[in-house]
């Protein structure tokens, strides 16, 4: 009872202001007694005018009722809507202040909303969110602090309960890019790749139609059926197609308040949706100082779910990572040649050359593609003209790491390895469109 009609209550600004006003008049009237009645007055007008408010608030019947509205699972790093809709149950017009407790991971503890409903009329507002890592994500109490027109008293009211949300790697993006698998062709600055002749993969022998290629013609079946017969060829498929994600320190870098193994995990998504889409067999696997994860490469039903259940669950692991120990597992896991998107980060040719033995095992059965990444501050510097002593030697450290990376595109590229060296911003286009280059020249 105590906190229906008192806990619950709370005092405006407006109604400070009033009674402070109200003291500041018998301040005055104690100097000249003829201002007494009016401050009297004013004091039980003020006086009068809070208890009805207090009885519009807490004894005319009525309600607030409010719905938070949002998707069942979140995009890692995408924009998300969160809409709050409300229908006001009370005789008069409501000003509220909701304050929607967000989950710890925003690190926002002033958010709020303001906004008037008319009597008996519903109202719908928004706002949006950007999640940056991935897990459960836990909204707390969705509050409202109610006033009527004379907004000297407000009521708190829970209208919106607790609720949790789990936040998924990027699968918004995965309608973006079905585009470029659709229609085989590569956008953003990237060249279409001509196709080279014939895939492997013979379909059918068809009666000849005027259009076919005449190199097709089967002569052996046009001798038997008296007629022109040609072969038919249809892209390879049921092809290995893996993403092999570094969880080791260089992992957790950041850019743009998300890590580099959640920008790999958001790329992996897209690639992997689009290889099934082209009828390849997609896979993951995932390491840091061990393996973590081997999801066998397939495409049944399902399988994306599967994937994007073991992305979802990925985290950084601050420890060396083991070359050795993945190439042992694919040794042992992975018998039938498979496409190889390995993401990882190299800033010197030293790491490169501790690991590059290992790279060179997975790509004499494997085709192996390496994906590290530019630092966007070093390049930044780089293209800067320094005007001191010590923005010439930061200059001079930023060259060095940036000509260690072209060196390391150089070695890999020596040893028949191919290699992405791209922008956690670009990455999704780059690994796609390499994707798809591979699969036109039929190295896929």
């Amino acid at each position: 009872m105590f906190k229906k009609y008192i806990g619950d209550l709370f005092l405006t600004t407006r109604w400070y202001l009033l009674m402070a006003s109200c003291a500041l008049l018998f301040i005055v009237a104690y100097f000249a007694e003829v201002m007494l009645p009016a401050a009297r007055i004013y004091l039980l007008v003020v006086v009068a005018l809070t208890v009805v408010d207090y009885v519009l608030l807490f004894f005319v019947r009525g309600s607030l009722k409010t719905r938070r509205i949002m998707p069942a699972r979140f995009s890692l790093g995408d924009d998300t809507e969160i809409r709050i809709s409300m229908f006001n149950g009370y005789p008069y017009k409501i000003n509220a202040t909701l304050i929607d407790q967000l989950p710890v991971q925003f690190q926002k503890r002033d958010f709020t909303l303001d906004l008037s409903i008319a009597p008996n009329t519903r109202k719908q507002t928004s706002y949006h969110l950007r999640p940056v890592t991935r897990g459960e994500y836990h909204f707390g109490t969705l509050w409202a602090y109610l006033r009527t027109p004379f907004a000297l008293l407000q009521k708190r009211e829970a209208v919106e309960e607790e609720t949790n949300v789990k936040v998924y790697p990027s699968f918004l993006q995965l309608k973006k890019y079905q585009l470029m698998a659709v229609s085989n062709q590569q956008y953003f600055g990237i060249k279409k790749v001509r196709k080279l002749g014939h895939s492997m993969e013979f379909e059918k022998i068809k009666d000849y139609i005027q259009g076919d290629d005449v190199r097709t013609i089967n002569w052996k079946a046009t001798a038997r059926r008296n007629t022109l017969m040609v072969n038919t060829y249809t892209d390879a498929r049921q092809q290995q197609v893996y993403c092999i994600i570094d969880k080791g320190r260089s992992m957790k870098m950041p850019f743009d308040e998300m890590t580099l193994l959640d920008y790999s995990i958001n790329a992996s998504l897209a690639l992997l949706n689009i290889a099934l889409l082209k009828q390849d067999r997609a896979g993951l696997i995932t390491f840091s100082n061990k393996v973590n994860d081997i999801i066998a490469a397939d495409r049944r039903s399902g399988q994306l779910n599967l994937l994007l259940e073991g992305l979802y669950k990925q985290q950084t692991e601050f420890k060396e990572s083991d070359y050795q120990s993945l190439w042992t597992q694919i040794h042992q896991r992975v018998t039938q040649r498979s496409f190889f998107l390995l993401f990882t980060n190299f800033e010197t040719m030293a790491a490169l050359e501790r690991q590059l033995p290992f790279l060179r095992h997975m790509a004499r059965r494997h085709l192996l593609c390496v994906v590290f990444f530019e630092n966007t501050l070093l390049k930044e510097i780089h293209q800067s003209q320094p005007d001191s002593t010590e923005g010439i030697y930061i200059k001079t450290i930023a060259d060095q790491f940036d000509f260690e990376k072209k060196q390391i595109v150089k070695e890999l590229r020596r040893h028949g390895i191919i290699s992405i060296l791209t922008t956690p911003q670009q990455l999704n286009v780059d690994v796609i469109n390499k994707y798809l280059e591979l699969k036109a020249r039929q190295m896929i």
